[in-house]
């Protein structure tokens, strides 16, 4: 469950792995602060998007980082502009291009509707549940969830054209 959703944030095994490892050392350096205001598997989820949100936040801050360094010294082998290597297990050959390409959009939504649509759309979870793992409403990750999703269509027209926004509607 914890590397699952932590793949469908970097889209990277090695980052989801290190990901993983993280969070199941904060559970254990935590557990005894566990409040049981919710389940364990809420918890553990909570913990798993803020890491890999936390992940996320760290690799752009060390692009900054080195765009910033590049502008003063000669040495640019540091900066890499690229997006992470779309390495997905799940996913077939031939979809590669097309997943990868609505993931890079997806990874362009704000955190908040972000979050919502991959618990909702890709980790199958109930507005109900993506609720309770946010801690908000369920009228509020409904509207996160058409948010992205509006979002994601506007992304993907102003793209090439490509096809792969039909299947946000699945």
């Amino acid at each position: 469950m914890v590397f699952n959703l932590a793949l469908q944030y970097v889209q990277n095994i090695e980052d989801a792995e290190e990901i993983t490892q993280d969070v199941f050392v904060s559970i254990h350096q935590s557990y005894s602060g566990f409040k049981e205001e919710s389940s364990i598997k809420t918890w553990i989820y909570r913990i798993t998007i803020n890491k890999s949100l936390d992940h996320i936040r760290s690799k752009q801050r060390k692009k900054r980082f080195a765009f910033f360094t590049s502008l003063f010294f000669e040495d640019n082998s540091t900066l890499k502009h690229e997006p992470p290597s779309f390495d997905h297990p799940g996913i077939l050959m031939e979809d590669k291009e097309s997943i990868k390409a609505i993931f890079q959009k997806i990874n362009e939504l704000p955190d908040n509707q972000k979050t919502a649509l991959i618990l909702h759309k890709i980790e199958q979870k109930t507005q109900a549940e993506v609720g309770e793992i946010m801690n908000l409403s369920t009228k509020a990750v409904e509207s996160l969830i058409q948010r992205a999703k509006a979002g994601l269509s506007k992304k993907m027209e102003s793209s090439e054209g490509n096809d792969p926004k039909s299947r946000l509607n699945q």
